[in-house]
């Protein structure tokens, strides 16, 4: 646990040169080495950049209530944590987290005692939740962090939170960063109405008919994709959804952040010629226009382009889960393709 400093006096802030009047929260008073640090502004959570060194410089509130605590952490700079964040991370008795050395350097960067770690993730919580849930029914305080951003979205942590709630165990949450959010600021997309849809399947098969079920929905759909499969998986959007606006970001909040506009075919066609990318990305896609229902025209096209390789059964499947249309008109109009082109 780091050091008590209630005891000795503050140093004086340097003059303010109005690069800090962010990093002022109300009339509390930050250490100068706070304030360096904070204007660190491109330090990354993940190394890729010099990291904090700052000790810390915020004010030790009350002990928090006993029980589990959903803690949101920077999804890349290490600045974007929130002051009660840190002050649930330095009291927690057990900290549960996704990568113990991904949350040892973040704790690290900001002075927090880095030995309450305990490894919780997809492949280990059927060992660690007992663990995890014996220091909750003796009144411990544990928090729950994921690698980056806010617990339980595209992760599993959710589980602990049920097992919790069945136990009468109270559960708080400490709101903070989240790629979904960013993403929908950075898109310039609509966002009074959106739905995030976590990570598309690998296989462009199952991923078409995947995106079927989303083409109608009619919201502003936010996503994750790895730079492997970006250009690919554009292409499949591009096919499924039609023209629709969207937008590709990496490296939120970091030194190399990027946002790049255009339609899904003009993005897949960029991709498929720049090459994957790096870092992070999360995609925003635009709403469909109208009722999103494609007319005769489109269907018959994309029904032109499936026969060249694929059966009549394989085609008229694939295309009905695409488009929502039924199966049995898709499938007739298929038939009658195939006798028109010979096949």
């Amino acid at each position: 646990m780091p050091k008590d400093r209630s005891k000795t006096s503050p140093k004086k802030a340097p003059k303010n040169t109005g690069d800090e009047d962010q990093n002022a929260v109300g009339t509390q008073q930050v250490t100068a080495s706070a304030i360096e640090s904070s204007t660190q502004g491109n330090s990354d959570v993940d190394g890729s950049l010099s990291s904090i060194t700052s000790k810390p410089s915020h004010r030790r509130q009350n002990p928090p209530a006993a029980g589990l605590h959903i803690v949101a952490t920077p999804i890349g700079n290490a600045s974007d944590i929130t002051l009660r964040a840190l002050d649930i991370l330095a009291q927690a008795d057990m900290i549960a987290c996704e990568d113990t050395r991904v949350t040892r350097k973040l704790l690290s960067i900001h002075g927090l005692d880095t030995h309450r770690l305990i490894s919780y993730h997809e492949h280990n919580a059927e060992s660690a939740g007992p663990k995890i849930m014996e220091a909750l029914n003796s009144g411990k305080i544990v928090a729950q962090v994921s690698d980056a951003g806010t617990p339980m979205i595209n992760d599993p942590g959710y589980r602990l939170a049920q097992q919790c709630r069945d136990a009468g165990i109270s559960v708080h949450v400490v709101p903070g960063a989240s790629a979904v959010t960013a993403a929908l600021v950075l898109a310039g997309l609509p966002t009074d109405r959106f739905m995030y849809c976590g990570f598309p399947p690998p296989k462009s098969a199952r991923r078409r008919t995947w995106l079927g079920a989303l083409r109608h929905i009619d919201a502003t759909l936010v996503m994750l994709e790895s730079a492997g499969r970006l250009g690919s998986s554009l292409a499949d959007m591009n096919d499924v959804f039609g023209p629709r606006p969207a937008a590709v970001t990496r490296e939120m909040t970091k030194k190399f952040e990027e946002v790049r506009h255009g339609t899904l075919a003009e993005l897949a066609t960029h991709y498929a010629n720049a090459g994957p990318p790096k870092g992070e990305i999360t995609l925003v896609i635009g709403a469909p226009e109208g009722d999103g229902v494609p007319d005769a025209a489109d269907v018959e096209a994309r029904l032109r382009v499936a026969l060249e390789t694929e059966s009549v059964r394989e085609a008229s499947a694939r295309i009905a889960a695409e488009t929502g249309l039924p199966k049995r008109d898709i499938y007739t109009q298929a038939l009658a393709l195939k006798d028109e082109l010979g096949k």
